[in-house]
């Protein structure tokens, strides 16, 4: 490992440092004990998941308690309409306007983050005891603290990520979201040994839930390093001009075009309006919001369908056929039994489409098996099939990146040294 690399890396951890501190800065003004309280009581729901997303910074209620999700809130929104307007997408693949369209999004997030600011809120009136609820000061001088609190947090989050983006190793919002739920790893072992301790959870369970937890990490593992590898032939001219080059003789297209992102927008779509409804004491909208419950049926199978959905709608933006068939006309190549051009952007297509068929079932199993298991065996279960989900294709990500550079920095080196 190069003095680089080994720089970035510490960047990077010492990023998610701060991004930890944070976690424990509260909110002035809050009866933290109150909060605690409500949070531990409804561990189970949306409200559950979405402190779990958020490294538990929610339960204390500091200044990132709403996390980055706002951020990707954003960003499907922002996708949404890019594959709806043709001069959207057309600005996000030019230079200068991917620079526009990124502020979009930053000013999305922003309005994103103000509004669900005023509704929690609002909604700590409802937790505890008293005229305020949870708030220990007067209602206006909160909301403006509040939400000036939250607002400064997202808006720090955002800018750690692409600090980590830019100068460390990985994505930096994925790594957030990863260190959120990491960090709740450790209390979520000793919570579980202690409910085997007390009787609650049989020896039998736990190792079933073990395995289950083993099984579905070797399965992500293995699919996620799965590809279709497509031989690409190239004229004799071509193979002459660049016999002292390396050239790819195969297009590799993932089983799982889409990676994370499914999970992660399908969860951010059920949980942003689930918690939002849970602030409110309506008691209409509290039925809501039992029934966008995590753990209950309506939640999971609108999971599963809605990772199904972002899977085709996410892949079918990261693969442009078009621009690989053009690209390997342009450099003399060619699939065997195929025209150049449109020929070859039709065949990709249909690989594609196939293999995301299979990655979307594969990432809507994931996301949902294990609850299916956990609910017959009528246990709690902390590490979901999402959290796993995330975790492992993170870290992977994040290794395979570590080993580009490191290879990059191996190259540079014999280049310097003439070889």
């Amino acid at each position: 490992m190069t003095k680089a690399i080994a720089t970035k890396i510490f960047i990077t951890l010492g990023y998610l440092f701060l991004y930890r501190v944070l976690a424990y800065v509260p909110i002035p003004g809050v009866d933290l004990a109150a909060i605690k309280s409500f949070f531990d009581s409804n561990s189970s729901n949306a409200l559950g998941l979405f402190n779990m997303f958020s490294g538990n910074a929610v339960s204390r209620l500091s200044i990132i308690s709403l996390g980055i999700m706002p951020y990707i809130t954003a960003s499907i929104i922002m996708e949404l309409l890019s594959a709806t307007f043709p001069n959207l997408a057309k600005m996000k693949k030019e230079r200068d306007g991917m620079q526009k369209y990124m502020q979009i999004v930053r000013y999305a997030t922003i309005l994103i983050t103000i509004i669900q600011a005023v509704s929690v809120s609002f909604g700590l009136r409802s937790i505890g005891h008293g005229s305020n609820g949870a708030i220990m000061i007067g209602m206006q001088t909160f909301l403006l603290i509040a939400t000036f609190s939250m607002l400064t947090g997202t808006m720090l989050l955002m800018w750690i990520g692409e600090q980590i983006t830019q100068r460390g190793v990985g994505n930096g919002i994925s790594l957030i979201i990863f260190a959120g739920i990491v960090s709740g790893i450790p209390s979520a072992i000793a919570g579980t040994f202690n409910l085997v301790n007390t009787g609650v959870i049989n020896v039998l369970v736990l190792i079933g839930i073990f395995a289950i937890i083993l099984a579905t990490i070797f399965s992500i593992i293995y699919i996620e390093l799965a590809e279709r590898r497509i031989p690409i032939s190239y004229a004799r001219k071509v193979m002459l001009q660049n016999q002292n080059k390396r050239v790819m003789n195969y297009i590799p297209i993932k089983l799982n075009l889409s990676g994370v992102i499914p999970p992660i927008f399908a969860s951010a779509l059920l949980v942003f309006p689930s918690t939002i409804l849970q602030a409110s004491s309506n008691h209409i909208l509290q039925a809501i919001a039992d029934f966008l419950n995590p753990h209950g049926y309506a939640y999971n199978i609108l999971m599963f369908l809605l990772i199904i959905f972002f899977a085709y709608f996410y892949s079918s933006i990261v693969f442009n056929a078009k621009d690989i068939a053009d690209n390997l006309k342009r450099n003399g190549g060619f699939i065997a039994g195929l025209r150049p051009g449109e020929g070859t952007a039709n065949f990709l297509n249909s690989v594609a489409s196939r293999l995301t068929f299979w990655g979307s079932l594969y990432l809507a199993v994931i996301s949902t098996l294990p609850w299916i298991l956990v609910k017959a065996m009528g246990v709690p279960f902390y590490f979901g099939g999402t959290a796993v989900l995330i975790v492992v294709q993170v870290a992977i990500d994040t290794m395979k990146k570590i080993e580009a550079q490191i290879y990059m920095g191996k190259y540079k080196t014999l280049s310097a040294v003439g070889f």
